[in-house]
């Protein structure tokens, strides 16, 4: 039996939920000269980088990207960044993911940065599956989205197609 995959979101609708978030941070953040957006490798980082230039867009704010690099068959390996520390340190700072969908992966990239003070600690995700097995969430989501567990979300980042679809 062949398996069909439906659209859950065209390029239109994801960049509209990245304009959306965007406002959310700069609201939650406006009294903040800089904020960092740490983005959990491959679709994360890459959904990190659109709010970034949205938020560069609509707001004053100076954006610092962080890449994190988790394990995500084993999220307690240790976790890299690209960034120092140091470097966001007492600073207001956005984790981003493309999916939450059980929450491992959110959950120790949180445990990671809450190993230094920060001023604020915010999550966002483009689709939340709504089956955590951890308690998180997340603060800022493009959409929320009840699937059964064998259903796969994949989001696709493609020059002139980006893509949520649900397998």
């Amino acid at each position: 039996m062949q398996k069909l995959n439906s659209l859950i979101l065209n390029k239109k609708q994801i960049a509209h939920k990245i304009k959306r978030m965007a406002y959310q941070v700069y609201e939650t953040n406006v009294d903040e000269t800089e904020v960092v957006i740490a983005g959990i490798k491959e679709n994360g980082y890459i959904l990190a980088q659109k709010i970034k230039t949205e938020v560069e867009r609509i707001s004053p704010i100076k954006v610092t990207l962080c890449e994190v690099i988790i394990d995500k068959k084993d999220p307690t390996n240790p976790i890299t960044t690209s960034l120092s520390a140091n470097e966001y340190t007492n600073k207001s700072l956005l984790l981003v993911d493309d999916v939450l969908h059980s929450g491992t992966t959110l959950i120790y990239g949180v445990k990671h940065f809450l190993e230094v003070p920060l001023k604020q600690f915010k999550t966002a995700v483009l689709v939340d599956r709504n089956h955590k097995k951890y308690p998180i969430k997340a603060d800022f989501k493009g959409i929320s989205l009840s699937t059964s567990f064998n259903e796969n979300i994949n989001v696709i980042f493609e020059d002139d197609d980006d893509r949520a679809i649900l397998e």
